[in-house]
Protein backbone atom coordinates (compact mmCIF):
# COMPACT_ATOMS: atom_id res chain seq x y z
CA UNK A 1 0.00 0.00 0.00
CA UNK A 2 1.30 3.48 -0.92
CA UNK A 3 2.25 5.59 2.12
CA UNK A 4 -0.47 8.10 2.96
CA UNK A 5 0.79 10.64 5.49
CA UNK A 6 4.07 12.25 6.46
CA UNK A 7 4.71 14.20 9.63
CA UNK A 8 6.99 16.99 10.77
CA UNK A 9 7.49 18.17 14.34
CA UNK A 10 9.30 21.43 15.05
CA UNK A 11 10.54 22.47 18.49
CA UNK A 12 11.08 26.20 18.82
CA UNK A 13 11.79 28.58 21.67
CA UNK A 14 8.21 28.98 22.87
CA UNK A 15 6.63 25.67 21.97
CA UNK A 16 6.20 22.83 19.49
CA UNK A 17 4.19 22.43 16.29
CA UNK A 18 3.16 19.44 14.19
CA UNK A 19 2.28 19.36 10.50
CA UNK A 20 1.07 16.29 8.64
CA UNK A 21 0.85 16.22 4.84
CA UNK A 22 -0.18 13.74 2.16
CA UNK A 23 1.70 12.56 -0.94
CA UNK A 24 0.57 15.67 -2.82
CA UNK A 25 2.15 17.94 -0.13
CA UNK A 26 -1.27 19.07 1.03
CA UNK A 27 -1.52 19.97 4.72
CA UNK A 28 -3.90 17.49 6.38
CA UNK A 29 -3.43 18.30 10.06
CA UNK A 30 -1.59 20.82 12.21
CA UNK A 31 -1.46 21.66 15.90
CA UNK A 32 0.64 23.66 18.37
CA UNK A 33 1.37 23.41 22.07
CA UNK A 34 3.32 25.47 24.60
CA UNK A 35 6.06 24.01 26.77
CA UNK A 36 4.98 22.88 30.22
CA UNK A 37 8.23 23.62 32.04
CA UNK A 38 9.91 26.11 29.71
CA UNK A 39 12.26 25.84 26.78
CA UNK A 40 15.42 24.70 28.57
CA UNK A 41 13.84 21.65 30.20
CA UNK A 42 13.95 18.53 27.95
CA UNK A 43 10.92 17.17 29.80
CA UNK A 44 8.94 19.94 28.08
CA UNK A 45 10.03 18.64 24.69
CA UNK A 46 8.89 15.05 25.19
CA UNK A 47 5.64 16.12 26.87
CA UNK A 48 4.90 18.38 23.89
CA UNK A 49 5.91 15.69 21.41
CA UNK A 50 3.70 13.12 23.10
CA UNK A 51 0.73 15.51 23.29
CA UNK A 52 0.90 16.51 19.63
CA UNK A 53 1.14 12.91 18.46
CA UNK A 54 -1.47 11.63 20.92
CA UNK A 55 -3.93 14.34 19.84
CA UNK A 56 -3.50 13.59 16.12
CA UNK A 57 -6.73 12.08 14.72
CA UNK A 58 -6.76 8.28 14.75
CA UNK A 59 -7.36 7.91 11.01
CA UNK A 60 -4.17 9.90 10.35
CA UNK A 61 -2.03 8.12 12.94
CA UNK A 62 -3.08 4.77 11.49
CA UNK A 63 -1.57 5.70 8.11
CA UNK A 64 1.30 7.92 9.29
CA UNK A 65 4.28 6.36 7.52
CA UNK A 66 7.24 8.67 8.26
CA UNK A 67 8.01 11.51 10.66
CA UNK A 68 10.94 13.86 11.17
CA UNK A 69 12.03 16.33 13.85
CA UNK A 70 13.49 19.84 13.58
CA UNK A 71 14.73 21.90 16.49
CA UNK A 72 16.73 24.96 17.45
CA UNK A 73 20.25 24.74 16.09
CA UNK A 74 22.86 24.84 18.82
CA UNK A 75 20.68 23.91 21.82
CA UNK A 76 22.69 21.17 23.53
CA UNK A 77 22.05 18.87 26.47
CA UNK A 78 23.80 16.12 28.37
CA UNK A 79 22.15 12.73 28.80
CA UNK A 80 23.14 9.27 30.00
CA UNK A 81 24.09 6.53 27.56
CA UNK A 82 20.48 5.37 27.87
CA UNK A 83 19.22 8.81 26.81
CA UNK A 84 18.09 10.04 30.25
CA UNK A 85 18.47 13.82 30.47
CA UNK A 86 20.84 14.89 33.25
CA UNK A 87 19.52 18.43 33.58
CA UNK A 88 18.41 21.41 31.57
CA UNK A 89 19.81 22.07 28.11
CA UNK A 90 22.04 25.02 27.25
CA UNK A 91 20.07 27.13 24.72
CA UNK A 92 21.43 28.17 21.34
CA UNK A 93 21.77 31.82 22.39
CA UNK A 94 23.51 31.30 25.74
CA UNK A 95 27.14 32.26 26.19
CA UNK A 96 29.40 29.71 27.91
CA UNK A 97 32.47 31.01 29.71
CA UNK A 98 34.88 28.11 29.42
CA UNK A 99 38.68 27.92 29.61
CA UNK A 100 39.91 29.76 26.52
CA UNK A 101 43.17 27.81 26.30
CA UNK A 102 41.34 24.48 26.24
CA UNK A 103 38.83 25.84 23.73
CA UNK A 104 41.55 27.11 21.39
CA UNK A 105 43.54 23.88 21.64
CA UNK A 106 40.59 21.73 20.65
CA UNK A 107 39.19 24.09 18.00
CA UNK A 108 42.09 23.62 15.54
CA UNK A 109 41.97 27.29 14.52
CA UNK A 110 38.34 26.93 13.43
CA UNK A 111 37.10 30.38 14.40
CA UNK A 112 33.46 29.38 14.74
CA UNK A 113 34.34 26.84 17.44
CA UNK A 114 36.18 29.47 19.48
CA UNK A 115 33.00 31.48 19.95
CA UNK A 116 31.38 31.40 23.43
CA UNK A 117 28.13 30.59 21.55
CA UNK A 118 29.59 27.51 19.84
CA UNK A 119 28.48 23.96 20.46
CA UNK A 120 32.01 23.15 21.55
CA UNK A 121 31.79 25.79 24.30
CA UNK A 122 28.48 24.29 25.41
CA UNK A 123 29.96 20.77 25.33
CA UNK A 124 32.86 21.80 27.56
CA UNK A 125 30.43 23.50 29.94
CA UNK A 126 28.25 20.37 30.17
CA UNK A 127 31.28 18.13 30.69
CA UNK A 128 32.47 20.39 33.51
CA UNK A 129 29.09 19.86 35.19
CA UNK A 130 28.33 16.18 34.49
CA UNK A 131 31.69 14.62 33.68
CA UNK A 132 32.79 12.76 30.56
CA UNK A 133 30.55 9.67 30.78
CA UNK A 134 27.67 11.36 29.00
CA UNK A 135 26.15 11.78 25.56
CA UNK A 136 26.01 15.25 24.03
CA UNK A 137 22.89 15.68 21.92
CA UNK A 138 21.16 18.60 20.24
CA UNK A 139 17.45 19.20 20.68
CA UNK A 140 16.30 17.58 17.42
CA UNK A 141 18.61 14.59 17.80
CA UNK A 142 17.62 13.93 21.42
CA UNK A 143 13.88 13.93 20.63
CA UNK A 144 14.55 11.67 17.63
CA UNK A 145 16.38 9.34 20.00
CA UNK A 146 13.37 9.33 22.32
CA UNK A 147 11.13 8.13 19.49
CA UNK A 148 13.64 5.42 18.51
CA UNK A 149 14.80 4.53 22.02
CA UNK A 150 18.26 4.88 20.49
CA UNK A 151 20.33 8.03 21.06
CA UNK A 152 23.30 7.03 18.88
CA UNK A 153 22.58 9.41 16.01
CA UNK A 154 23.19 13.06 15.27
CA UNK A 155 22.05 14.83 12.09
CA UNK A 156 24.88 16.66 10.31
CA UNK A 157 23.30 20.13 10.18
CA UNK A 158 22.48 20.14 13.87
CA UNK A 159 26.09 19.28 14.72
CA UNK A 160 27.95 21.91 12.70
CA UNK A 161 28.24 24.19 15.74
CA UNK A 162 29.69 21.26 17.68
CA UNK A 163 32.43 20.88 15.08
CA UNK A 164 31.12 18.57 12.36
CA UNK A 165 32.52 19.49 8.91
CA UNK A 166 29.86 18.78 6.29
CA UNK A 167 32.24 19.32 3.36
CA UNK A 168 34.78 16.79 4.64
CA UNK A 169 32.32 14.55 6.50
CA UNK A 170 34.31 14.41 9.70
CA UNK A 171 35.03 15.92 13.10
CA UNK A 172 38.19 18.03 13.54
CA UNK A 173 41.32 15.88 13.82
CA UNK A 174 41.91 17.23 17.32
CA UNK A 175 38.73 15.46 18.45
CA UNK A 176 40.38 12.07 17.89
CA UNK A 177 42.43 12.49 21.05
CA UNK A 178 39.59 13.76 23.22
CA UNK A 179 38.86 11.63 26.27
CA UNK A 180 35.16 12.41 25.76
CA UNK A 181 34.95 11.54 22.05
CA UNK A 182 32.50 8.77 22.97
CA UNK A 183 30.06 11.54 23.94
CA UNK A 184 29.72 12.64 20.30
CA UNK A 185 26.96 11.25 18.05
CA UNK A 186 27.28 9.03 15.01
CA UNK A 187 26.55 11.54 12.24
CA UNK A 188 23.90 10.88 9.58
CA UNK A 189 22.62 13.05 6.75
CA UNK A 190 19.32 14.88 6.96
CA UNK A 191 16.46 12.81 5.57
CA UNK A 192 17.94 9.37 6.33
CA UNK A 193 15.72 6.58 7.62
CA UNK A 194 16.93 5.68 11.11
CA UNK A 195 14.48 2.92 11.99
CA UNK A 196 10.97 2.25 13.23
CA UNK A 197 9.39 3.99 16.18
CA UNK A 198 10.03 2.16 19.46
CA UNK A 199 7.35 -0.26 20.64
CA UNK A 200 6.90 1.60 23.94
CA UNK A 201 6.08 4.83 22.04
CA UNK A 202 3.70 2.93 19.76
CA UNK A 203 1.73 1.68 22.76
CA UNK A 204 1.82 4.98 24.60
CA UNK A 205 0.70 7.17 21.70
CA UNK A 206 -1.34 4.72 19.59
CA UNK A 207 0.99 5.02 16.59
CA UNK A 208 1.53 2.64 13.70
CA UNK A 209 4.22 0.03 14.32
CA UNK A 210 5.44 0.70 10.78
CA UNK A 211 6.11 4.39 11.42
CA UNK A 212 9.63 5.26 10.25
CA UNK A 213 11.73 7.87 12.05
CA UNK A 214 13.66 10.17 9.69
CA UNK A 215 16.76 12.14 10.64
CA UNK A 216 15.72 15.76 10.96
CA UNK A 217 17.31 19.15 10.50
CA UNK A 218 17.62 22.56 12.11
CA UNK A 219 14.57 24.79 12.45
CA UNK A 220 15.95 27.35 9.99
CA UNK A 221 16.75 24.67 7.41
CA UNK A 222 13.21 23.35 7.77
CA UNK A 223 11.93 26.89 7.18
CA UNK A 224 14.04 27.10 4.02
CA UNK A 225 12.58 23.82 2.78
CA UNK A 226 9.03 24.95 3.62
CA UNK A 227 9.36 28.29 1.83
CA UNK A 228 10.76 26.64 -1.33
CA UNK A 229 13.29 29.45 -1.80
CA UNK A 230 14.75 29.87 -5.32
CA UNK A 231 18.51 30.12 -5.83
CA UNK A 232 18.39 33.87 -6.52
CA UNK A 233 16.15 34.53 -3.49
CA UNK A 234 16.78 34.73 0.23
CA UNK A 235 14.93 33.62 3.34
CA UNK A 236 14.28 35.62 6.50
CA UNK A 237 12.82 33.79 9.51
CA UNK A 238 11.15 36.23 11.90
CA UNK A 239 10.83 34.10 15.01
CA UNK A 240 12.23 34.62 18.49
CA UNK A 241 15.42 35.45 16.63
CA UNK A 242 16.08 36.69 13.08
CA UNK A 243 17.63 34.09 10.78
CA UNK A 244 18.83 34.78 7.23
CA UNK A 245 19.66 32.16 4.58
CA UNK A 246 20.54 32.16 0.89
CA UNK A 247 22.12 29.95 -1.75
CA UNK A 248 25.88 30.16 -2.24
CA UNK A 249 28.27 28.54 -4.69
CA UNK A 250 30.78 27.78 -1.94
CA UNK A 251 30.79 27.84 1.86
CA UNK A 252 32.44 30.61 3.89
CA UNK A 253 34.03 29.63 7.17
CA UNK A 254 33.85 32.66 9.45
CA UNK A 255 32.55 33.07 12.97
CA UNK A 256 28.80 33.60 13.20
CA UNK A 257 28.07 32.23 9.73
CA UNK A 258 26.70 28.74 9.09
CA UNK A 259 27.04 26.55 6.00
CA UNK A 260 24.50 23.82 5.37
CA UNK A 261 23.76 21.49 2.48
CA UNK A 262 20.17 21.10 1.30
CA UNK A 263 19.36 18.96 -1.72
CA UNK A 264 23.02 19.10 -2.74
CA UNK A 265 23.24 22.92 -2.63
CA UNK A 266 25.25 25.03 -0.18
CA UNK A 267 23.10 27.34 1.92
CA UNK A 268 24.83 30.10 3.85
CA UNK A 269 23.25 32.03 6.71
CA UNK A 270 23.37 33.53 10.14
CA UNK A 271 21.23 33.93 13.26
CA UNK A 272 20.99 37.20 15.14
CA UNK A 273 20.36 37.48 18.86
CA UNK A 274 17.56 39.91 18.01
CA UNK A 275 14.03 39.06 17.01
CA UNK A 276 10.41 38.85 18.06
CA UNK A 277 11.34 37.77 21.58
CA UNK A 278 12.34 41.32 22.48
CA UNK A 279 8.90 42.57 21.43
CA UNK A 280 7.23 40.16 23.84
CA UNK A 281 9.25 41.70 26.67
CA UNK A 282 7.20 44.87 26.31
CA UNK A 283 3.94 43.92 24.56
CA UNK A 284 1.46 41.06 24.33
CA UNK A 285 0.56 39.63 20.94
CA UNK A 286 -2.75 41.53 20.98
CA UNK A 287 -0.93 44.73 21.93
CA UNK A 288 1.46 44.32 19.00
CA UNK A 289 -1.42 43.75 16.61
CA UNK A 290 -3.33 46.82 17.85
CA UNK A 291 -0.31 49.13 18.12
CA UNK A 292 0.91 48.10 14.67
CA UNK A 293 -2.33 49.43 13.18
CA UNK A 294 -1.44 52.83 14.64
CA UNK A 295 1.97 52.90 12.91
CA UNK A 296 2.50 54.89 9.73
CA UNK A 297 5.32 52.79 8.26
CA UNK A 298 6.14 55.37 5.57
CA UNK A 299 7.47 57.65 8.33
CA UNK A 300 10.76 57.28 10.23
CA UNK A 301 10.97 57.55 14.03
CA UNK A 302 14.58 58.85 14.24
CA UNK A 303 15.05 56.61 17.30
CA UNK A 304 18.11 54.36 17.04
CA UNK A 305 17.59 51.14 18.97
CA UNK A 306 19.61 47.93 18.99
CA UNK A 307 16.87 45.48 20.07
CA UNK A 308 18.91 42.44 21.09
CA UNK A 309 17.15 39.82 23.20
CA UNK A 310 20.06 39.82 25.65
CA UNK A 311 23.70 40.87 25.88
CA UNK A 312 25.84 39.59 23.02
CA UNK A 313 25.40 39.20 19.27
CA UNK A 314 26.24 36.36 16.87
CA UNK A 315 25.34 37.75 13.44
CA UNK A 316 25.71 39.99 11.43
CA UNK A 317 28.58 40.81 13.77
CA UNK A 318 30.09 38.47 16.33
CA UNK A 319 30.41 40.36 19.61
CA UNK A 320 29.55 38.51 22.84
CA UNK A 321 29.83 41.80 24.78
CA UNK A 322 27.46 43.87 22.64
CA UNK A 323 24.64 45.36 24.72
CA UNK A 324 21.06 46.12 23.66
CA UNK A 325 19.95 49.73 23.23
CA UNK A 326 16.27 50.00 24.19
CA UNK A 327 16.09 53.50 25.64
CA UNK A 328 15.02 56.27 25.81
CA UNK A 329 11.45 55.03 25.61
CA UNK A 330 8.92 57.50 24.21
CA UNK A 331 5.54 58.06 25.87
CA UNK A 332 3.72 56.60 22.86
CA UNK A 333 3.66 52.78 22.85
CA UNK A 334 3.02 52.69 19.10
CA UNK A 335 6.05 54.92 18.51
CA UNK A 336 8.16 52.64 20.69
CA UNK A 337 7.03 49.54 18.79
CA UNK A 338 7.64 51.37 15.50
CA UNK A 339 11.23 52.17 16.55
CA UNK A 340 11.88 48.59 17.71
CA UNK A 341 10.67 47.26 14.35
CA UNK A 342 12.98 49.72 12.58
CA UNK A 343 15.88 48.54 14.73
CA UNK A 344 15.18 44.91 13.83
CA UNK A 345 14.93 45.80 10.13
CA UNK A 346 18.33 47.54 10.30
CA UNK A 347 19.87 44.41 11.80
CA UNK A 348 18.33 42.38 8.97
CA UNK A 349 19.77 44.82 6.41
CA UNK A 350 23.26 44.46 7.90
CA UNK A 351 22.79 40.70 7.74
CA UNK A 352 22.02 40.77 4.03
CA UNK A 353 24.98 43.09 3.45
CA UNK A 354 27.20 40.59 5.28
CA UNK A 355 25.94 37.71 3.15
CA UNK A 356 26.53 39.82 0.03
CA UNK A 357 30.19 40.21 1.10
CA UNK A 358 30.46 36.42 1.29
CA UNK A 359 28.42 35.42 -1.78
CA UNK A 360 28.75 38.39 -4.11
CA UNK A 361 25.02 39.03 -4.47
CA UNK A 362 21.99 40.28 -2.62
CA UNK A 363 18.79 38.25 -3.01
CA UNK A 364 16.43 39.36 -5.77
CA UNK A 365 13.55 38.73 -3.41
CA UNK A 366 13.22 37.96 0.30
CA UNK A 367 10.80 35.22 1.32
CA UNK A 368 9.72 35.68 4.93
CA UNK A 369 8.44 33.01 7.29
CA UNK A 370 7.66 32.95 11.01
CA UNK A 371 5.35 34.81 13.39
CA UNK A 372 6.69 38.25 12.51
CA UNK A 373 5.97 37.68 8.82
CA UNK A 374 2.27 38.22 9.51
CA UNK A 375 2.75 41.89 10.44
CA UNK A 376 2.10 44.07 7.33
CA UNK A 377 3.48 47.25 8.93
CA UNK A 378 6.75 45.52 9.74
CA UNK A 379 6.94 44.17 6.19
CA UNK A 380 6.56 47.73 4.85
CA UNK A 381 9.25 49.02 7.25
CA UNK A 382 11.62 46.21 6.28
CA UNK A 383 11.13 46.77 2.56
CA UNK A 384 11.69 50.53 2.96
CA UNK A 385 14.97 49.96 4.86
CA UNK A 386 16.30 46.91 3.00
CA UNK A 387 15.08 47.97 -0.47
CA UNK A 388 14.51 44.44 -1.69
CA UNK A 389 11.04 43.05 -2.57
CA UNK A 390 9.60 41.04 0.32
CA UNK A 391 6.92 38.36 0.19
CA UNK A 392 5.39 36.33 2.99
CA UNK A 393 5.22 32.54 3.06
CA UNK A 394 2.41 31.07 5.12
CA UNK A 395 4.16 27.70 5.37
CA UNK A 396 5.38 26.73 8.84
CA UNK A 397 8.71 25.25 9.85
CA UNK A 398 7.02 21.96 10.77
CA UNK A 399 5.59 21.84 7.24
CA UNK A 400 9.16 21.91 5.93
CA UNK A 401 10.07 19.11 8.31
CA UNK A 402 7.12 17.09 6.97
CA UNK A 403 8.41 17.67 3.41
CA UNK A 404 11.76 16.29 4.59
CA UNK A 405 9.98 13.13 5.77
CA UNK A 406 8.06 12.87 2.49
CA UNK A 407 11.22 13.14 0.39
CA UNK A 408 13.34 10.76 2.48
CA UNK A 409 14.79 7.75 0.72
CA UNK A 410 13.57 4.24 1.37
CA UNK A 411 16.93 2.65 0.63
CA UNK A 412 19.27 1.44 3.36
CA UNK A 413 17.08 1.75 6.47
CA UNK A 414 19.06 1.85 9.70
CA UNK A 415 16.63 -0.16 11.80
CA UNK A 416 18.56 -1.77 14.62
CA UNK A 417 21.84 -0.09 13.59
CA UNK A 418 24.11 0.54 16.58
CA UNK A 419 21.52 -1.13 18.80
CA UNK A 420 24.26 -2.01 21.26
CA UNK A 421 25.42 1.60 21.51
CA UNK A 422 26.36 2.28 25.10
Amino acid sequence: MKPKYFGGLDFGTSGARISIINCQKKLIHSDVTAYKYGFKDPKSWVISCAKLLKDTPEYIKKDLSKISISGTSGTLLACSFQGKELGNSIPYNQICKVDKETLHTISENINSLKSPYSGLSKALELISIYGENILLRHQSDWITGWLLNNWAFGEEGNNIKLGWNIAKGCWPKSYNSLSWKKSLPFIVKSGEILGKVDESIVNKLDLSRELLIISGTTDSNASYIAAEVAKDEGLTVLGSTIVLKKYTKKPAYITGVTNHKLNGDWIIGGSSNAGCKILSEFFSDSDIEELSRQINPSKTTNLSYLPLNSNGERFPINDPKLKPILTPRPVSDSLYLHALLEGLAKIELKGWEKLKELTGTLPSKIVTIGGGAKNPQWRYIRQKIIRIPIITSKKTTSYGTALLALNSKLNNPRSGFLSEFS
